[in-house]
């Protein structure tokens, strides 16, 4: 991680290009979960009619959420992988809707495979969220930067069918934070330019692991890129405190004002209301 420091020029970017439009990263964002899914984790954040899930987005953006992340593929741990069509035939015709009654809002599509993106941005996405950092579709990387898409780049541990298999480290900050570090500036290179960074919290790690990287997340976010959480009513809070998803409000939102203290610009959210009180809070510590 040290080695990578040295060789490592921060950029810093405050801003995002999303479609033409400049999305500020100024102070913390909330982006808001949209799942086109009858399987994702949380079941408040499913919808499968178009009508469903612009009523969640226009909540959604009423409180306060400046991103809305939409995906047609659950990655929760133990999910099984859907098939390319399955997942295009899920969001096919949806942003394209969604951009009819919410010109203005940026929209990121949560895909590790490239063919959905291209059809999410010719639809009107403005970023990719990809949870495997690249690492299942080895086309990505090439699209991303050839066409210049925000391009959020998160760290998995495996698929998502055996990633919270006995997950080990031997030092988790080190090798989490380094392979992000590392795969950015392999895309900066390639000449993608807004690139933001995500742990991937509970994917691949244990409970220890996880508070870890919470714990030093500045480190990441010192390293001049965009951080990204999503801790949003995940195990790290259920299992820890005991309870169901239902129930894990209060405790993400105690660990979003510990995300923000280390440097977070992006609260992925099923939330949205709770988290913008977090941040208004937050940004009240002189």
């Amino acid at each position: 991680m040290e080695q990578i420091r040295k060789e490592f020029r921060p950029i810093q970017n405050k801003f995002i290009n999303a479609n033409g439009r400049l999305l500020s990263l100024q102070h913390p964002v909330v982006m808001g979960i949209v799942n086109i899914t009858p399987d994702s984790f949380y079941a408040k954040s499913r919808a499968e009619s178009i009508l469903d899930i612009k009523k969640i987005i226009e909540k959604m953006m009423e409180d306060g959420a400046g991103i809305i992340d939409l995906g047609g593929q659950s990655t929760r741990p133990g999910s099984t992988e859907i098939s390319f069509k399955e997942e295009a035939q899920r969001i096919q015709g949806v942003i394209s809707s969604i951009r009819q009654d919410f010109p203005d809002i940026a929209i990121s599509i949560d895909t590790y495979r490239t063919e959905i993106a291209k059809i999410a941005i010719s639809e009107g996405a403005s970023m990719v969220n990809d949870i495997s950092g690249g690492e299942f579709d080895a086309t990505m990387f090439d699209y991303i930067a050839k066409n210049k898409i925000p391009y959020i780049m998160m760290h998995t541990g495996g698929k998502p069918q055996n990633m919270q298999n006995n997950p080990q480290y031997e030092n988790v900050v080190n090798e989490v934070f380094g392979s992000l570090i590392k795969k950015a500036m392999l895309l900066q290179s390639k000449g993608a330019v807004d690139i933001l960074l995500d742990p991937g919290f509970g994917f691949g790690k244990t409970l220890e692991h996880n508070f870890e990287l919470l714990d030093q997340l500045n480190v990441l976010s010192n390293c001049g890129f965009p951080i990204l959480v999503g801790l949003s009513r995940k195990s790290m809070i259920t299992k820890t405190l005991q309870i169901s998803s239902v129930d894990a409000l209060n405790g993400t939102s105690a660990l979003h004002m510990i995300a923000l203290q280390n440097g977070a610009s992006i609260l992925r959210v099923h939330d949205v209301r709770e988290a913008v009180e977090c941040v208004k809070l937050w940004q009240q510590i002189p």
